[in-house]
């Protein structure tokens, strides 16, 4: 079966799925409320964990677990260590070197007398103030291995490792989130007033959650409490699947769009996972994982800046596959400014974007635009001089025609008039395909019914129409689409042979149109061939296309028969 987009179109035209741009935006500012909130909580009540679990051994304290990835471990704590200190109280006294209390100053080191205590003493502590002391958190400990213990000796040296843990947040703790927050407001404003780019204002309030919520939620991670950044994993990877969503719904191909779907799918569930499973992954692999979620459509979304070597089509596409490949990038940037500084990374990101879309990108684009604006006033000119030559033929000529008709009837001139009947008859299709009243009253659907009842009196076999077109396009694209089907089917006639199917579907998500022949197909390089011979019909259908912002396809099906698509969805 031919996966044409048109017959993909039969299932639906799904440029943002089943999700509308208002639920999209309301499910994004949901997850950033939640971010803040849990954040807000943990500011409040939240203190770090370190990953130190103290139990009592005999006469002392040692250390019976160390949690993986956690602060401790890092600083390379292990199990079976022997506390000495804990948050300023001394579990055990370790032996010493002893000075006189009087010597003479002589300018040299003093010589210790003794030592004391001899061994490694406990200090004596009631037990219930000791199972008190050792559930607390901790913000000063100082260990000692067993071994240096049982060695009993001096020359041993009793290596004491100390620890100090800020076991409350700070001050510091509360930038991050005034970060997020203010890039939330601030970006979500920018991005909506189109200042940021028109193709991003629908992606505005998405857009703005995905970058502000990495910093959100730094309050949870920085507990390094395991459950927290398991939350802090959810919410973060969470906020990017609006975006992603909506990213995704701007991928021109249906087939590209599931793939892409899939991918993202798998992305925040690994991310989700990894979140859970270890204190490490706050910050390395979840966070590629999670802002992989919206940069691969993004990417996907920006596309290559030629579509089917249509002439034209790169230039015109150049700011929008810019913007929609920052879009999905920033986010991952975003998670790289775990920790401090918080924003310098997403400052130089932004900074570059800038620096880049100021000097690079929008004077492009502006060229673009102008190149766009040209092609627009040469296609209105066009139809403009169409409806004023089909008006002085209908008003004019055909007036006269009709008149000697009935003066040729009159006269009994039979052969005469049905001379003149013909060339009437032929005067009026010339003026139906110069402008059809047609198109402006009933639209494309009944119009293209028009074209096919006549193009299948040429083509001397079968042209069938299949149309679903519950609403109306903008006119503008209305006669694009007409003009692509009128150019199609010409070619369809000159170069194809029957059966001809068209094949036209619209719905409020947007419409799609397809041409599909039986001839030997369009050879590789006709485009350019043809432009070099002075025939211009695939420029002009490729021209249409930009000027209403849809996806012209023509291709030569692998098992004969050409054929044409085009495709537009509301922006």
């Amino acid at each position: 079966m031919r996966d044409s987009p048109d017959a993909r179109a039969e299932d639906g035209l799904l440029p943002s799925g089943p999700m509308t741009t208002e639920l999209r935006d309301r499910l994004a500012l949901l997850v950033a409320g939640l971010c803040i909130a849990a954040s807000l909580v943990a500011l409040a009540v939240g203190r770090v964990d370190v990953g130190i679990y103290l139990a009592a051994d005999g006469d002392h304290v040692v250390v019976s677990h160390v949690t993986d990835g956690s602060l401790a471990a890092r600083d390379g704590v292990q199990a079976g260590m022997v506390v000495v200190d804990l948050n300023g109280t001394q579990l055990l006294a370790l032996p010493q070197y002893v000075y006189p209390t009087e010597w003479q100053d002589t300018g040299e080191e003093p010589q210790p007398i003794g030592i004391e205590p001899e061994d490694p003493t406990p200090v004596s502590i009631d037990p219930v103030a000791l199972n008190e002391l050792i559930r607390q958190p901790i913000a000063w400990i100082g260990l000692i291995q067993p071994w240096d213990i049982e060695a009993g000796s001096v020359e041993t040296g009793y290596q004491v490792n100390g620890y100090w843990y800020s076991h409350y947040f700070d001050g510091r703790s509360t930038v991050p989130l005034a970060l997020g927050v203010l890039i939330l407001g601030a970006g979500g404003w920018l991005l909506a007033s189109g200042r940021a780019g028109a193709s991003l204002r629908p992606l505005a309030i998405p857009a703005a959650v995905a970058v502000a919520a990495p910093l959100i939620v730094q309050p949870l991670e920085a507990t390094w409490w395991v459950p927290a950044i398991g939350l802090a994993g959810v919410l973060s990877t969470a906020a990017m699947l609006p975006l992603a969503h909506g990213l995704i719904s701007l991928i021109r191909e249906e087939y590209d769009r599931r793939l892409i779907g899939l991918a993202v799918v798998g992305f925040a569930l690994a991310a989700i996972v990894i979140g859970f499973g270890s204190v490490d992954a706050a910050s390395s692999v979840r966070w590629v994982l999670a802002g992989a979620v919206p940069l691969l459509p993004g990417l996907a979304a920006a596309g290559p800046l030629t579509v089917g070597g249509n002439p034209g089509s790169s230039s015109g596409r150049l700011l929008e596959s810019a913007e929609f490949a920052v879009a999905g990038a920033t986010p991952m940037v975003a998670f790289a400014t775990d920790g401090e500084p918080w924003i310098f990374p997403l400052a130089l990101w932004l900074g570059a974007i800038f620096v880049a879309g100021r000097f690079t990108i929008r004077p492009l684009a502006r060229l673009a635009t102008r190149a766009q604006l040209q092609r627009d006033l040469v296609v209105a000119a066009t139809e403009a001089e169409r409806a004023r030559v089909a008006a002085d033929i209908h008003d004019d000529a055909l007036q006269e025609l009709t008149l000697l008709v009935r003066r040729l009837d009159a006269a009994g001139d039979t052969e005469g008039a049905d001379l003149a009947r013909a060339v009437s008859d032929r005067l009026r299709a010339i003026c139906g395909d110069l402008r059809l009243p047609i198109l402006d009253d009933l639209g494309v659907g009944p119009a293209l019914d028009w074209l096919v009842l006549r193009i299948e009196r040429l083509a001397g076999g079968e042209v069938r129409l299949e149309r679903s077109d519950g609403t109306r396009p903008p006119a503008d694209v209305e006669l694009a689409f007409f003009r692509v089907a009128q150019e199609a089917l010409s070619n369809a006639v000159k170069h194809g042979r029957p059966p001809i199917v068209v094949r036209y579907h619209a719905t409020d998500h947007g419409a799609s149109l397809s041409i599909d022949d039986a001839g030997p197909g369009i050879p590789e390089g006709a485009g350019d061939a043809a432009e070099q011979a002075g025939r211009f019909g695939l420029l002009n259908m490729a021209q249409r296309a930009d000027q209403i912002g849809a996806i012209l396809d023509v291709r030569r099906w692998p098992g004969g028969g050409t054929h044409v698509a085009l495709e537009w969805r509301p922006r």
